[in-house]
């Protein structure tokens, strides 16, 4: 009988310079990664998830454009859509909400990593990049109490500081790593649960 794994779901939060830290990472893991990974770009509001386009030619991954209600899967990278929080839901779907601004972005980074380790406790991995304020830093916190881990790309090595430094500050973060570390962090992390 094989152990449930402890990780059900991996959390991206990036700002400014994060376009491209998140390419190098999602290029990097395999197509049977075995579970989901959501990401929360700060982004303009636009008519369409160009970002999710532009992640299909990066990654071996499933890319998803989700709409309210998507179910989360193996192996898919769900890129949260400009102009709309997105929220992880019971049962294993993404919410998509149109309240307020939160640190004056919609999608806010620290919405979806609450809703991620409200439902999924120590079953999340949250991973937050480089930006330019703020965000991430709460809800890093609260997963980290909620027994989830938490990795944070080196204040040094980032484009812009400022959100991977406040979430150090604040106690939130287990991890802190080059950008050029993360993906086989996160990789033996997931597989090796796996092996166990």
């Amino acid at each position: 009988m094989s152990r449930p794994l402890r990780f059900k779901i991996v959390v991206v939060g990036a700002s400014w310079g994060g376009i491209d830290a998140a390419t190098r990472i999602f290029s990097a893991l395999p197509n049977n990664f075995p579970v989901p990974i959501v990401l929360v770009q700060h982004q303009r509001a636009a008519e369409r998830n160009r970002l999710a386009n532009l992640f299909v030619s990066k990654t071996s991954l499933k890319v998803v454009a989700p709409e309210h209600g998507a179910e989360l899967e193996p192996g898919g990278l769900f890129v949260a859509p400009p102009g709309y929080h997105c929220l992880v839901e019971k049962g294993g779907s993404l919410a998509l909400a149109l309240y307020r601004p939160v640190h004056y972005c919609r999608p806010a980074i620290d919405e979806l990593f609450f809703s991620a380790g409200h439902i999924y406790g120590r079953g999340v991995m949250a991973v937050l990049l480089t930006g330019a304020n703020e965000d991430g830093a709460a809800g890093m916190q609260y997963i980290k109490q909620r027994g989830g881990m938490t990795v944070a790309q080196d204040p040094a090595d980032s484009e812009s500081p400022i959100m991977p430094q406040s979430a150090i500050d604040a106690g939130g973060v287990d991890e802190v790593l080059p950008l050029a570390e993360i993906a086989s962090f996160i990789s033996d992390q997931v597989f090796g649960q796996l092996e166990q």
